[in-house]
């Protein structure tokens, strides 16, 4: 199986310290787990506002933005997916950033692992299985 992972997910992953692949028990039946780069400054703004409200400390911060990159497998570039994730972002009328882990899912056959309530929405009606 293979599982595209968004920020939303990573996040939570890491705070409940669910991510330690392979033994982590969402990760048990993937076999690959990528994400696009957009993962890397979305989990890292996640940790930033973390901090930046003082519900944490910066070294937590940094410990856990370490494990969250550590997660997948693969990260993929932006730059082979834009113009899907455009023309998908402009068909249904969403923003372009959660557009690119769905074009992401998609091209590989992934389940999609979210947090975010719109996402698993708008994939479920593109036909993107979710990961629950």
């Amino acid at each position: 199986m293979i599982i595209v992972l968004d920020a939303s997910a990573a996040v939570k992953l890491v705070l409940s310290n669910e991510s330690d692949k392979p033994d982590g028990l969402r990760f048990a039946s993937a076999d690959w787990v990528i994400a696009p780069y957009l993962y890397i400054p979305e989990v890292t703004n996640a940790f930033w506002k973390y901090h930046k409200h003082g519900n944490m400390l910066l070294e937590i911060c940094e410990s856990y933005i370490e494990r969250a990159m550590s997660i997948p497998d693969d990260y993929f570039s932006e730059e082979e997916l834009y113009k899907e994730a455009f023309a998908l972002a402009c068909t249904i009328k969403k923003p372009i950033y959660d557009m690119f882990y769905l074009v992401l899912a998609r091209r590989h056959n992934a389940d999609l692992l979210t947090e975010d309530k719109e996402l698993k929405h708008i994939a479920t009606k593109q036909s993107i299985r979710l990961f629950e």
